[in-house]
């Protein structure tokens, strides 16, 4: 039997890039959305790493299976490193993309475009029911368009201009973003890991 991993989060666009990650390493993935219970976790830390490991541990413990969080989000530069870890409420608690991306740009008017760098982030920990937790960060480096482009995505994808494609993040199709994402980083990173952390009982 395969073995069975919690993913604590409710948001389609990330359920589905990890399912891609983990169903290579031969598990069912399950998340919030398979519960009863709801289990909504108060992000109250100072990291992206503080709320990850927290989401991952409250949850693991009540469940007692394997259960990965993360905590992601946009830094950016020139508003010295906001929103950050109030990337999903930067406009409000009602979580609207369209507001945050209005505010975003708001907050960046007349500020010119090589000083609009910016870095998506994602940090990743995964609880195991032996009470242990590991952390891995991942980046994808970038800047703010001056306006919205593209259809793909969620979030601030609209508004991320990556210059070697010369397309923002909304542009980029599933498979390409899977593979250059701050989630697709830190997921490379813990693919890295995985063998050795896993050898543990996940059931």
């Amino acid at each position: 039997m395969e073995n069975e991993i919690f993913i604590a989060t409710k948001n389609k666009g990330k359920i589905s890039e990890f399912t891609a990650f983990f169903k290579e390493k031969g598990f069912i993935v399950k998340s919030l959305l398979d519960l009863e219970e709801d289990m909504d976790v108060v992000e109250d830390g100072n990291t992206f790493e503080d709320n990850a490991i927290k989401k991952a541990e409250t949850i693991g413990k009540k469940i007692g299976k394997a259960v990965l969080s993360d905590d992601s989000g946009l830094e950016v530069d020139a508003l010295h490193g906001k929103p950050g870890i109030y990337s999903a409420r930067f406009a409000g608690l009602n979580k609207s993309d369209e507001a945050n991306n209005a505010k975003l740009l708001n907050e960046l008017a007349g500020v010119e475009e090589k000083n609009r760098t910016a870095r998506f982030v994602c940090s990743l920990a995964i609880y195991f029911p032996d009470g242990d937790t590991k952390t891995v960060r991942g980046t994808c480096e970038g800047f703010i368009a001056i306006e919205p482009r593209g259809d793909y995505g969620f979030g601030y994808d609209p508004l991320f201009f990556l210059p070697e494609l010369d397309k923002t993040m909304a542009e980029v199709e599933k498979n390409e973003k899977n593979r250059i994402s701050h989630r697709a980083n830190a997921l490379t990173k813990l693919s890295k890991q995985w063998d050795e952390w896993a050898t543990r009982e996940t059931k």
